[in-house]
């Protein structure tokens, strides 16, 4: 009994037990997993923004941060409102029709056009239909998931109004019986937000500007199904590498079938001009801080991901493992560090 007190009394050991406890809570409770993601999702976007905000409105005059949350909560309800009563019918369509508009250009090319063949079996060898058909019923389940959607959004806003008093309170339970607990779940916490939540935060920003700009490329283009293109590039965008790739696909067949190879060719140069712009200009104010993993790492880590959560786990898959990086203190920096003075002159003396 002794010596096993004397194991968890190590660090390590006790650090190794509370993670895997928390990864048994986490599957037991794995049907509501979604929705615990997202309240973690927009609590750690709307702190992020209602600290900005208030930054800069407080140089022109003092508001109090609660005002904040409330009018961009608010902001957010009437949003939601507006979206679902007059664009999300039409954006359900356009995807619909989208689906079986490229499904059939395929079919109906594949004995004469080799392109077209050689397309449409590659797709049929990454099972695109299954992917299509779980983006699908995502969308039809929109109703039933309103619901999550508005308990998310208060228990949100109650977190940031009270984050204080939330915070104060929480801090009780170190002077409780299991305060060695609190501390171990303190620690996975900030290194859940400081990894996960940050690549979470450049992921959205990177997929907001390239949404935006290609809606703006697109719709000068003259291409048709913008709202269901618009919704496709932001959901994809969030997939890092891979996303690209496959938005590329539906959107120069619809290029194709608009205007020809012409099209198709002023579509590449926009969407090769779009990401220079990501990558030279954006990425190095977005990534000064945070880790670039290479790209065979990506596809193995969104393949594995994609396995185990499905289409969450292609927009997750990088920030989990960044996360599980960052807890066994892996250094994945783009930079290598210098070894440290003494280090160098040991390896000299060996030389």
């Amino acid at each position: 009994m002794g010596m096993i007190r004397e194991l968890f009394a190590l660090p390590i050991v006790r650090r190794i037990t509370v993670l895997l406890i928390l990864v048994l809570i986490l599957f037991s409770i794995r049907d509501m997993l979604n929705m615990l993601l997202l309240l973690f999702l927009v609590t750690y976007v709307m702190d992020r923004l209602q600290g900005y905000l208030n930054s800069k409105i407080s140089k022109v005059i003092r508001i109090h941060p609660n005002v904040i949350s409330i009018l961009l909560y608010l902001l957010i309800v009437a949003g939601m409102i507006v979206g679902i009563s007059r664009y999300v019918p039409q954006i359900v369509n356009q995807i619909v029709e989208l689906t079986n508009n490229i499904i059939n250009f395929l079919n109906s090319h594949k004995d004469n056009n080799e392109i077209a063949a050689r397309l449409t079996d590659a797709l049929d060898e990454i099972k695109y239909e299954n992917y299509v058909e779980q983006a699908l019923e995502y969308i039809k389940k929109l109703g039933e998931l309103l619901e999550v959607v508005l308990i998310v959004i208060l228990l949100s806003l109650f977190f940031l109004l009270q984050k204080k008093q939330v915070a104060l309170f929480t801090r009780k339970f170190k002077a409780s019986k299991i305060g060695w607990l609190v501390d171990e779940l303190e620690y996975f916490g900030k290194k859940f937000t400081s990894s996960f939540g940050k690549v979470i935060e450049v992921q959205l920003m990177i997929a907001l500007f390239n949404t935006a700009m290609t809606m703006i490329g697109l719709w000068i283009l003259g291409f048709p199904y913008l709202f269901a293109l618009g919704v496709m590039v932001l959901i994809l965008s969030l997939i890092p590498v891979a996303g690209v790739i496959i938005s590329f696909i539906p959107i120069t067949l619809i290029g194709y079938q608009a205007g020809g190879w012409t099209l198709v060719i002023w579509t590449v140069v926009m969407i090769l001009i779009i990401h220079a712009m990501e990558t030279y200009l954006l990425n190095p104010r977005l990534m000064a801080h945070k880790t670039k993993l290479p790209m065979f790492y990506t596809f193995v880590v969104l393949v594995f991901s994609q396995h185990f959560f499905g289409i969450w786990g292609l927009i997750i898959g990088i920030p989990i493992f960044m996360f599980l990086l960052d807890i066994l203190e892996v250094n994945a920096s783009e930079h290598t560090p210098s070894p440290a003075p003494a280090q160098t002159e040991e390896a000299s003396r060996e030389e």
